[in-house]
């Protein structure tokens, strides 16, 4: 997912935060079985693939 994410984010140049999940209880017992996950905040945009259209709709500002 970081792979495809990179382009997408530098052309509108935002940033992107890896955390590994496993090394945190709290955050594996929320999202382990949906490794890897991308979030906005606290809003869970997409996990296991890219879905490309949410984040080119969050990154245009369509998405709040």
């Amino acid at each position: 997912m970081r792979e495809a994410l990179v382009p997408l984010l530098s052309e509108h140049r935002a940033t992107l935060e890896v955390i590994d999940i496993d090394s945190d209880r709290e955050l594996d017992a929320r999202w382990g079985d949906k490794i890897p996950v991308l979030l906005a905040g606290d809003r869970e945009l997409c996990h296991y693939r890219l879905d490309r259209a949410i984040l080119r709709a969050l990154l245009a500002g369509a998405l709040r």
